[in-house]
């Protein structure tokens, strides 16, 4: 969605002042000046000559574009805490397939090449002059709305484990341990309950703050743990040698690649938090947003990468699928390590959920309430909006019961989105800029988004084929 900004209107008078010799025209123009001015002001009380892309009526009720007063620091804990996740703990797992040569290269072409698709979308926010686009707006219910419920599944999934481990573990405590469901239920309300306080997505910056930092602290200590505690015994770095059968081969590479295009997260949200950002003239939004960018991707490299090599390194092809490097660790060091130290670990991952929920949660909140506010000409009121965010939370809720397996189709997920990520942007700044065909930038972007296209296809191939091979445990309504 594009918000239009009423400065257009102040940059048309100097035209109409000279091509006119009406002299009662002075005074139209004066009425004109003074209602645009106005236009701008009614909302957040700046002034024309200062921001650029004022809200409209309906966007200064929204939870994306309701407040404009963000800043780069805001910006950095956004991108990390929705940057960072639990699919980065599956990388180790990518290179099993791989191997060392290939999965360092794959993983770094994936970071560069979902960076520069930021870029594009940060210079495309707003690439129309005294237009901002702020949404991925038809997108955003499924992509977001799907990862929230990866959130609720993985997050119960530790929170089980954290009590365990605070618990002591033996029969006991497995007796007295809630249900899958039960878990699932305790995160989500805890998730909504935040997001009842959070009226937009300027208001998230502390949680996202302490997302940020739990994020970057969990990666480290898992990376720093796994070079203290040295390498498993009995390690290898070879693929699994299941079968030497060329299909499975080709299944597991492109298995293993959807497994790194999905551990880039938090892609499609550059729009919306751009979108909190002031912008004038003398400083663009996309200034603001590209430094924001910049740091806050180094710190992810810095985490993502150290934390796939010394976990490839420490556990090599014992890395499970399910859990990735947490279970690894688990399994591997946890008889000789604090208890303290693994539930620190696991209460900072819990908390890093709860917090990246609420990135992931805001554009659907935004989505559905664009609709009451699109039919109703008027501000949500909160009665409304709590009903919005209790009806997102039951959905999520019933999902991640009904489809507890969600987490073993990552390969077949991450190939379906790998489009929104590596391919959209590319094709979107060719429509939007129009560069010349002969130029650099066309064929890049041209080159890129086939690629990203026909890799995608490749990727939900092989998924499907590893999906049919190996069978599928659809634990309906079941949750572990």
């Amino acid at each position: 969605m594009g918000e239009v900004a009423a400065e257009s209107f102040i940059d048309q008078l100097p035209l109409h002042q000279t091509a006119t010799k009406d002299p009662n025209d002075d005074q139209q123009l004066q009425v004109i000046t003074v209602e645009s001015r106005s236009m701008s002001t009614g909302f957040n009380g700046l002034s024309n000559d200062r921001v650029v892309g004022e809200l409209n009526p309906v966007d200064a009720w929204l939870p994306i574009t309701e407040s404009r007063n963000g800043n780069i620091f805001y910006a950095v804990f956004h991108l990390i805490s929705s940057g960072i996740g639990s699919q980065a703990l599956l990388l180790p797992v990518a290179f099993a397939a791989l191997g060392w040569t290939w999965g360092v290269i794959c993983l770094s072409i994936s970071f560069a090449w979902q960076l520069y698709t930021i870029w594009l979308l940060v210079i495309l926010a707003e690439s129309v002059p005294g237009t901002r686009y702020s949404r991925y707006l038809h997108l955003a219910v499924v992509a977001f709305g799907g990862t929230c419920v990866m959130l609720i599944i993985t997050a119960g999934g530790n929170m089980e484990t954290l009590y365990k481990i605070a618990c002591g573990g033996g029969s006991t405590c497995e007796a007295k341990s809630l249900t899958g469901v039960e878990w699932f239920l305790v995160f989500t309300c805890m998730a909504i309950a935040i997001a009842q306080i959070l009226p937009n997505l300027n208001s998230v910056a502390k949680v996202s703050m302490v997302g940020a930092i739990t994020a970057v602290a969990y990666c480290t200590f898992i990376w720093a743990l796994s070079i203290n505690k040295g390498r498993s015994n009995g390690v290898s770095y070879s693929p699994s040698q299941e079968s030497k059968s060329d299909m499975v081969e080709f299944g597991n590479i492109f298995n293993a690649i959807g497994k790194i295009a999905l551990a880039f997260r938090g892609h499609n949200l550059v729009l919306e938090i751009q979108g909190t950002l002031p912008s004038s003239r003398r400083n663009p939004s996309c200034q603001t947003m590209w430094k924001g960018t910049t740091i806050s991707y180094l710190l992810i490299a810095m985490c993502l990468f150290p934390l796939t090599i010394t976990g490839f390194w420490a556990y090599g092809n014992k890395v499970p699928v399910n859990g990735g490097l947490l279970s690894a660790l688990s399994q591997v060091h946890g008889h000789n390590t604090s208890k303290h130290v693994m539930g620190t670990i696991y209460l900072l991952v819990l908390i890093n959920s709860l917090s990246s929920f609420q990135i992931y949660a805001m554009p659907v909140f935004d989505n559905l309430e664009f609709q009451y506010v699109s039919k109703k000409k008027q501000r949500c009121p909160g009665w409304v909006r709590a009903g919005i965010r209790l009806f997102f939370g039951g959905l999520t809720f019933f999902i991640a019961v009904a489809f507890p397996f969600l987490g073993s189709l990552a390969p077949l997920i991450g190939g379906i989105a790998l489009p929104l990520t590596y391919v959209y942007p590319c094709f979107m700044y060719i429509l939007i800029k129009k560069p010349s065909r002969s130029g650099a930038m066309w064929w890049l972007n041209v080159g890129l988004g086939c690629l990203g296209t026909i890799l995608s296809v490749m990727l939900v191939v092989a998924a499907a084929w590893n999906l049919a091979d190996k069978g599928l445990h659809a634990n309906f309504f079941r949750p572990k």
